[in-house]
């Protein structure tokens, strides 16, 4: 609000007013900041100017209008000070099609390009989509803000900020800038509650939006096609050999996604893959945003449709909003009818995709890896095992696991191709430092196309899915006219608790989540030795280790339960060889959201059989509540 100097009150009084009007706003700001949640993946709440969950309202109101600015203006002090104050940084910002997304924009741009930074809007843009362009050397860009809530609710919004490499800025990095956002705020509210302020007048960038969102799509379909094909470009010849000789169609429910606007359908046509949609008008959001459970039935339904039209149609796909994560559908020959694959299943089908495609192109064994999360299913352990890869877990957060799997190449030499988070499907290819379905699905397609090509081998080679029947000792399972069930099949056979099925959430009292893993620890000791000898009956588990996750950090065999803090405690199971032979075959987990107020648990059990996973993760559940309440 500006005031006239000539408004006939007196400067006194205007001052008094103001400064009221400043206190109050600041109570505002607090109250919507309180409930907000800053975390190393981003900072999200509810934007919606009603406060509501589900509001499909465009507005914001003051005092989240504030809390966009001074998100702002703390990301650009930031990378200001990475370049020593000199230079106008270049600022890439996008945002997902939630109806908030253009207010917060509007927010933040005249703040960013007041605080000397240049920016560029590509306005709806998925969020590999403005990562891809980031890094991108033609971008010649100092960082990007991606505006979006992920998979929260559509009233929800927030900010995701990165530098160069491709992902989200580091755990570490984002409390800094956590730290500093109250008083930026402070700040930001001091200076324009004054009626002497004016937003500075900066000029607009070159480039008008279409050609500036032109640019990120382009960059992102070259990055796409460098993930896809790694080292060894010829394996899109042998692809689009495969496709041709087998016809492959996939279907999206793009549930009015940013991905609606993305290289999707383009990328998968050239590979001559058919490509359906539905759901693609930007922002018309048809169903829950998380892609999980009921959200993927309209996909599930549309897959059937297709199917019965072409037979080539066996792959569906759904978003979330920001369109970096998405899980699949798949046509079931054994049932005959489309089903919903597990988030676990998934992640798993894409690293056996991947991990095979090393193998297809000779990459040595014994310095491959596999970065996960820690609630991820010991599934992903026999999958690299048959491969000679290791697998290493870090606390759940993306940005923790691609911090682990960079380590693990710069500090340690490893090869990690393939990495992410299994407990809800979202894998990450190198060298992307993000989620993407795009990746996902076309794993997939790989899985089913590259094949033994007719009269010789691919290259001398077999194919992705001959390679994994033959490392996993299951080469019998091998035949020439295999399908999406048959790789399915021969998973190493797991049950796990979805992450976000109902008996995965709980509400606990406690704050200090160190305390309530310590009294959780005389709740386990005490079943452990009542349930021991019933374990090892039923189940087979003859032995228990425990670890903790803390960002990138695992440590095994803790002592002090309460040692993991708000990260992840894992127990892992071991049979009848104990823990001497390292192979756990069973596991409980938790971990209070950082996103969501939700504190989750998992079981994972091996086998086919669901009782042992509902007895552990029943038993998880009754430990922590004992826990909660003791």
């Amino acid at each position: 609000m500006r005031y006239s100097t000539h408004c006939g009150v007196s400067c006194a009084i205007r001052r008094i007013l103001l400064f009221f009007m400043r206190m109050i706003t600041q109570d505002e700001v607090q109250a919507v900041l309180s409930q907000m949640i800053l975390s190393h993946s981003g900072w999200r709440g509810i934007f919606a100017a009603d406060g509501g969950e589900e509001s499909k309202t465009k507005k914001i109101g003051a005092a989240r209008q504030a809390i966009a600015e001074g998100a702002a203006a703390v990301f650009a002090d930031y990378l200001r000070g990475l370049g020593g104050g000199k230079g106008k940084p270049l600022i890439l910002v996008g945002r997902d099609t939630r109806p908030t997304g253009g207010a917060i924009a509007r927010a933040m741009i005249p703040v960013l390009r007041g605080r000397g930074c240049r920016v560029r809007y590509a306005e709806v843009a998925a969020a590999p989509e403005i990562m891809a362009w980031a890094r991108g050397p033609r971008a010649k860009a100092s960082g990007f803000i991606y505006i979006s809530a992920s998979h929260n609710p559509i009233g929800h919004n927030g900010f995701k900020f990165g530098l160069t490499d491709g992902g989200v800025l580091p755990a570490q990095e984002m409390a800094k800038l956590g730290e500093r956002l109250p008083r930026s705020i402070t700040e930001f509210l001091i200076r324009k509650s004054s009626f002497l302020h004016v937003t500075p007048s900066c000029p607009q960038d070159s480039g008008t939006p279409w050609l500036i969102k032109k640019r990120a799509y382009n960059a992102y379909l070259r990055f796409s096609a460098e993930v896809a094909w790694g080292d060894n470009p010829g394996i899109a010849d042998a692809l689009k050999r495969g496709i041709a000789e087998r016809p492959l169609g996939v279907c999206c429910d793009f549930n009015g996604s940013a991905r609606c606007v993305s290289i999707d359908k383009k990328f998968f046509h050239r590979l001559g893959i058919q490509f359906k949609a539905i759901n693609d008008r930007p922002g018309a959001i048809a169903h829950r945003i998380v892609p999980e459970g009921e959200s993927l039935d309209p996909c599930r339904d549309f897959l059937e449709e297709q199917h019965c039209r072409d037979s080539a149609f066996a792959l569906g796909y759904v978003p979330d909003c920001d369109g970096d994560r998405g899980n699949l559908v798949i046509w079931d020959s054994t049932l005959q009818k489309a089903r919903a694959l597990e988030a676990q299943e998934v992640f798993a089908l894409v690293c056996i995709a991947e991990l095979a495609q090393l193998a297809w192109n000779g990459t040595p064994a014994p310095k491959i890896a596999v970065a996960v999360n820690d609630p991820t299913s010991l599934r992903i352990d026999r999958i690299a095992e048959a491969f000679g890869a290791r697998v290493f877990r870090a606390e759940v957060g993306e940005a923790n696991v691609v911090g682990l799997a960079r380590r693990l190449r710069e500090k340690e030499g490893y090869t990690v191709r393939i990495l992410g988070e299994g407990s809800n499907g979202g894998n990450i290819t190198h060298p992307s430092a993000v989620r993407d379905p795009l990746h996902t699905a076309l794993a997939i397609a790989k899985l089913l196309s590259l094949r033994a090509e007719s009269g010789n081998t691919a290259f001398g080679k077999p194919g992705l899915f001959e390679l994994w029947c033959n490392a996993s000792g299951q080469a019998g399972k091998y035949h020439d006219d295999f399908d999406l069930a048959d790789i399915i099949a021969s998973l190493p056979p797991f049950t796990t608790t979805g992450a976000y099925s109902p008996e995965a959430a709980l509400q606990v009292a406690t704050a200090d989540h160190g305390a309530l893993k310590r009294r959780y620890q005389a709740v386990f000791l005490r079943e452990w030795e009542a349930r021991k000898n019933d374990l090892k009956t039923k189940y087979g588990i003859y032995d228990w280790d425990a670890a903790a996750y803390n960002g990138m950090e695992e440590r095994k065999s803790v002592t002090d339960f309460g040692e993991a803090g708000r990260g992840g405690l894992k127990i892992c199971f071991y049979g009848a060889g104990g823990k001497a032979d390292g192979k756990a075959i069973a596991s409980i987990w938790m971990r209070g959201s950082a996103t969501e107020r939700a504190f989750r648990v998992i079981a994972d059990a091996e086998g086919s059989d669901p009782r042992a996973e509902r007895d552990l993760i029943e038993w998880q559940k009754r430990m922590t509540e004992e826990a909660d309440r003791s």
